[in-house]
């Protein structure tokens, strides 16, 4: 049994990760807002470096999961993107690195760094050119986490796409989910011909469990891993499989207001670094993911 930590226990993926360490036997102490399923929770906020070193110190975990983020590209004030995703990463990197004995440590960061590069399959060698606050702050939280590679056992995964089950229904996958399962006739949406790489939220946290836990042996601190299916689907396609899965059609509004200037047409991820770290992964197919969403309610 090992001590994990996860920040944003509350959101999606750490209630996620959470129940997913918990079956493995471990012992969870999370950074959470609410009730998560974790042994014990704190509502810390990242950027109290008081009271987080202080509970860092106490619990002297083994792994440490850093999930605590502002993901949402639409928020309104830039700001906020930099004060949570790079100045509250840089708080517990800080707490964790002076523990005597440090513990292994996944961020999660984001396949938006790689921005509109014109690569049709994504490797971690593709240069970052990020296009909005969110992608640039995740951008600098990588910069930030490569000053503490030499002081702690470090990974950086850059997850692409991932839905599943009680995903709150501002993003988009829930939202027409949402839409479907009301019976509604119409749906505004932006630009339904981009194309991206969707994966099921209880493969994401299955996949970084397994990278703390085996370490793989071409891994050295400050590595990257991107984590996703390998496969690219348009939104229209995923509407499409939803029409046919709940047996009923949308008419699409296209809304203009929803439609980014600098959207990204396609991001697809190329996995030969986390198929040769992870063999033999099993994953959801995108129709089991998203009948199991269409049985649940988005939170």
């Amino acid at each position: 049994m090992q001590t994990c930590l996860v920040t944003g226990g509350s959101g999606f993926t750490g209630r996620y990760l959470i129940a997913h360490l918990k079956r493995q036997g471990h012992r969870v102490v999370a950074l959470a807002s609410q009730h998560c399923g974790a042994d014990q929770h704190y509502a810390i906020d990242l950027n109290d470096a008081a009271a987080l070193t202080a509970l860092v110190k106490n619990v002297a975990p083994q792994q440490v999961y850093h999930l605590a983020a502002l993901s949402f590209v639409g928020h309104t004030n830039p700001l906020d993107f930099y004060q949570v995703n790079v100045l509250g990463t840089e708080t517990l990197l800080k707490a964790v690195s002076a523990l005597p004995y440090p513990p292994r440590v996944l961020l999660a960061s984001s396949a938006n760094v790689y921005g509109a590069n014109g690569q049709a399959v994504i490797s971690e060698q593709v240069p970052p050119a990020p296009v909005n606050h969110y992608a640039n702050s995740k951008m600098a939280m990588e910069h930030i986490a490569s000053t503490y590679a030499e002081r702690l056992p470090l990974m950086i995964a850059r997850p692409f796409n991932y839905t599943g089950p009680g995903q709150a229904a501002h993003f988009l996958v829930p939202k027409i989910v949402q839409h479907i399962q009301q019976r509604a006739s119409v749906i505004e949406l932006g630009n339904t011909h981009v194309s991206r790489d969707f994966s099921d939220v209880r493969d994401i946290v299955s996949i970084y469990g397994r990278l703390l836990a085996e370490w793989p042996a071409e891994a050295v601190s400050g590595s990257l891993v991107n984590v996703g299916s390998g496969e690219a689907v348009s939104l229209k396609d995923i509407i499409q499989r939803l029409e046919k899965l709940a047996d009923h059609q949308l008419e699409i509004h296209v809304n203009p207001a929803f439609v980014r200037s600098n959207e990204i047409p396609v991001l697809k991820a190329c996995t030969q670094r986390l198929n040769a770290w992870l063999p033999g992964l099993k994953c959801y197919s995108l129709d089991q993911t998203l009948a199991d969403m269409l049985e649940k309610a988005p939170d």
